[in-house]
């Protein structure tokens, strides 16, 4: 089981690496064409809004209520059921996402005034989001659809496809960036109609993998099935406790709107440096253990249950923790090789340098609370991440008003990153004392063997890359190559030492989950 857990967490991360980087490529291109001014902030808002509720509804509540149930049925029930629960769920899912699709397309500008009320008073500012809005929302039911899909893909061990299904988005959103816009009298809102469209693509893609396995649903009106009656009741409560990180993030665009034209923007490019190494392991992790947690806690083998659980973090250490350092100490170098180009100015890199930095603070803490709710979810408990995620998103709600007149978008930052840790704590401390997780030997050992690699990794990128006058000086291809250095330097270092220091791969790969 180790071994197709660490195969199976691999193929996710290639997939999402894929995907990351061209989402780089996208932001790149919408960084040279509308830098962080008036029009890319309306966008980013027009697309955060579906973008949100697509984590909240389809990755975050739905997925983590479904995943269970489906895994349930196909561990304890014949195919003809599992098609059954398929059928009636992507038609009521299916029938309730139209209609909020249609009420939000109709309350665009209701909906701008709530999440950027800044913009009301910069009238062009405020229609031009409506305007992108009103495209840009029917993606949360595309997209939704897309999840419920891959939940399917996932839950038989199909991996890869729902991981690959997102570089069909950046490249959409390139596309129309590249060739729809100069072709447009507002050139922006080609972005929205590349959102709309790759909505439609991703879910179309799916279509041919649930043929194979004979679960293509053919939708139906059933909200009176057992099986959907406990997807529903599982997903009101998980809607809070597995997404506290994105609304954490929406009230930091909230806030953001109200301070000085770019705010938005350079938080925007921030977050998407951090989304990277956080799905490459957060969301891969999570994407894979979900459905074999589920798989042993209906088989009630707890010891199975606890030693996944534990693989998973001793993995979050291991890379999560030199993600974080490295991710820290290159913002400047990263976000200068990627973005500072044309109508994306020296001030706006600096800018959102300093708001990167404060997110790369935080995001051991988003993938540790990534990691740890699937140890809830996949019992079936939403409750208990409900009861934290409130006391998060209440800790962040007072760390932005602390934090956000001396700092501003940077006390932003680091307000959502602080209530991360806290999420996270108080996830680990109930696992803890309920006896769902209980520590394998040798904690204490790869901590410091760990901690030791990354200090003398940060010493290395804090000596050769620190100075970012440099890097602002380099054209483009000796930023990319420096950077490339570097990054390689800071890996081979880290792992050298941790072979020095006597950590041995091979032992987190052949874990004990199976005894």
């Amino acid at each position: 089981m180790s071994k197709k857990l660490v195969k199976s967490t691999a193929i996710v991360g290639i997939m999402t690496l894929l995907s990351r980087l061209l989402g780089f490529v996208r932001d790149m291109v919408v960084a040279r064409l509308f830098g962080a001014g008036a029009e890319a902030d309306a966008f980013f808002v027009a697309f955060k809004i579906p973008n949100l509720l697509r984590r909240l509804f389809a990755e975050g509540s739905f997925s983590q209520a479904f995943v269970p149930v489906l895994s349930e049925y196909r561990a304890q029930r014949s195919h003809d059921e599992v098609k059954r629960l398929t059928d009636d769920v992507a038609g009521t899912f299916g029938a309730i996402l139209l209609v909020i699709t249609v009420l939000g397309v109709v309350a665009a500008p209701v909906l701008i005034f709530l999440f950027a009320p800044g913009f009301v008073d910069e009238g062009e500012k405020f229609d031009l989001a409506s305007s992108m809005l009103r495209l840009t929302f029917p993606y949360i039911f595309f997209i939704s659809l897309t999840a419920f899909a891959g939940s399917i893909l996932n839950t038989y061990g199909r991996f890869g496809v729902p991981a690959f299904t997102p570089v069909l988005m950046n490249l959409s959103l390139i596309g129309c960036a590249i060739w729809l816009a100069p072709q447009m009298e507002e050139p922006v809102m080609a972005l929205a109609w590349g959102v709309f469209l790759s909505g439609v693509v991703q879910l179309l893609f799916q279509f041919p993998f649930l043929r194979r396995l004979r679960l293509l649903p053919r939708p139906r009106w059933g909200s009176q099935d057992e099986g959907v009656r406990r997807v529903m009741r599982l997903m009101a409560p998980a809607l809070f406790g597995s997404s506290v990180v994105q609304l954490n993030m929406l009230i930091n665009t909230v806030v953001a709107s109200f301070l000085v034209t770019g705010s938005v923007s350079w938080l925007y490019y921030s977050d998407r440096l951090v989304e990277f190494p956080l799905g490459l392991l957060g969301v891969a992790l999570a994407t894979v253990i979900l459905p074999n947690l589920s798989e042993q806690h209906a088989a009630e083998s707890p010891q199975r249950f606890s030693r996944t659980l534990d693989w998973a973090l001793r993995w979050v250490v291991v890379v999560g923790t030199p993600a974080t350092v490295g991710l820290f100490m290159l913002a400047g170098p990263l976000l200068t090789t990627l973005f500072q180009y044309d109508a994306f100015t020296t001030h706006d890199a600096e800018m959102a340098t300093a708001s990167l930095k404060a997110y790369a603070f935080g995001l051991l803490g988003f993938i540790l609370v990534k990691v740890l709710a699937p140890g809830f979810f996949a019992r079936q408990d939403v409750k208990t991440p409900v009861r934290i995620g409130v006391i998060a998103m209440a800790a962040n709600l007072l760390l932005n008003l602390l934090l956000v007149w001396p700092l501003a978008h940077v006390g932003l930052a680091l307000a959502t990153s602080m209530a991360a840790f806290i999420n996270a704590a108080l996830l680990y401390r109930v696992l803890r004392r309920e006896g769902i997780y209980t520590p394998e030997p040798g904690w204490s050992r790869l901590l410091l063997q760990v901690a030791l690699a990354n200090g003398v990794m940060a010493l290395l990128l804090w000596w050769g890359a620190s100075d970012l006058a440099t890097w602002f000086a380099w054209s483009g291809g000796v930023r990319t190559r420096q950077l490339l250095v570097w990054v390689g330097a800071g890996a081979v270092v880290y792992l050298l030492v941790l072979l020095l220091l006597g950590v041995r791969f091979r032992t987190l790969w052949q874990s004990r989950v199976d005894e």
